[in-house]
């Protein structure tokens, strides 16, 4: 759900040749994004890239599919990049390369790019703190930003519809340059990366993956409505539609957490998703899943219920994991599965996910 920005034109400093394009991504997850592109983007060729960071040429005129590249965190119009020394240099050489009126400045390391992932060989201690960049760059442009983030991730919510400055830190004196118009949740995030965290009492990281995906999708979940949770174990994603004043239903042999099985409008349903009959599968508003099997299975298990009959079924939300990375050639074919159910699917890479993509569809939008 990312998307460049289509005005006004690209700066003067753009390549006459076309666009590049600039991707953030998962460290790892590129040959997914070269896979993703393939089928989304066929249009664009690819450039340079580096762990956590794939750049595209993409011929002017070309259009930008809606939902953007489901594998990428953020994309942006890229500049190339600049050097510097020090936070201030670095602030120096990118607000004299960008000719574009930016009101907002997001700067992210490439490596680490969230705390779950550990160190690698980058010698990504000896990089400067993004928060320190981000100063410098605002200070230099007089912008009145509060600098908020981390060591490896520092920016501002964007408002709907500015223009960004994006600064990916590359290695010790070298970073990419890029901007782009803020236009869904997810551009409007620093670096494409949820600014929300896991709260204390959560029974899992399931919590926060469903309100990413709330968040990056604008799901119009409402209180009052009913949910069925698949493999809802130990009950993470149940707690978070719980907090939103749903009834849910949770689906799974295992044990749930007490603190979600003892919730008044939480119903525990001790079997497998498929001992359960098809009647009792109908009535439930949004369908929510996010099971650690192959994602075939979870895709056969979501069609038994969104078939059930009646048109109840507001939504559904899908976790579907990757055994490898390869396996997300497999995606289109997915999203037309759901479509075929009669819903409009849409897929992106959670930030705070790993090796999987989640796909939120809506029936008929």
């Amino acid at each position: 759900m990312t998307e460049p920005p289509r005005e006004p034109a690209p700066p003067a400093s753009a390549p006459a040749s076309g666009r590049f394009l600039l991707v953030a991504c998962q460290p790892g997850s590129e040959d997914a994004v070269f896979l993703s592109q393939e089928h989304f983007l066929p249009d664009a060729t690819r450039a340079a890239w580096r762990r956590g960071v794939v750049t595209f040429r993409l011929p002017f005129g070309t259009d930008f599919p809606a939902d953007g590249l489901p594998f990428a965190r953020t994309v942006v119009d890229s500049l190339g990049q600049v050097t510097g020394n020090t936070p201030a240099e670095l602030a120096a050489a990118a607000v004299d390369r960008v000719a574009a009126a930016v009101t907002c400045v997001h700067v992210w390391q490439r490596l680490p790019v969230q705390r779950r992932e550990p160190q690698t060989s980058d010698a990504s201690e000896a990089l400067p703190s993004a928060a320190e960049v981000h100063q410098a760059i605002v200070e230099r442009l007089d912008l009145d930003n509060t600098p908020t983030g981390s060591e490896s991730v520092a920016g501002r919510v964007a408002n709907d519809g500015e223009k960004v400055l994006d600064l990916v830190i590359d290695s010790p004196g070298r970073a990419w340059l890029g901007w782009h118009v803020a236009r869904t949740p997810a551009s409007r995030w620093p670096g494409g990366i949820y600014p929300n965290t896991l709260p204390e009492d959560a029974v899992s990281r399931a919590w926060l993956k469903l309100d990413e995906a709330l968040a990056a999708f604008e799901v119009p979940i409402r209180s009052g409505q009913r949910a069925v949770e698949l493999g809802a174990s130990p009950g993470g994603a149940s707690q978070r539609l719980l907090s939103l004043g749903l009834h849910v239903v949770g689906i799974d042999p295992a044990e749930i957490d007490p603190r979600v099985a003892d919730h008044p409008r939480f119903e525990h349903w001790k079997m497998r998703a498929r001992d359960v009959r098809l009647r009792q599968l109908r009535d439930f508003e949004w369908l929510v899943t996010d099971m650690n099997i192959d994602p075939a299975s979870t895709m056969d298990a979501l069609e038994r219920v969104a078939t059930a009959g009646g048109r109840t079924l507001k939504g559904i939300i899908a976790t579907l994991k990757l055994p490898q990375w390869k396996r997300a050639a497999d995606l289109p074919g997915w999203l037309g599965r759901f479509e075929t159910w009669g819903f409009r699917p849409h897929a992106r890479q959670l930030s705070c996910g790993g090796r999987e993509v989640c796909v939120v569809a809506r029936r008929g939008s």
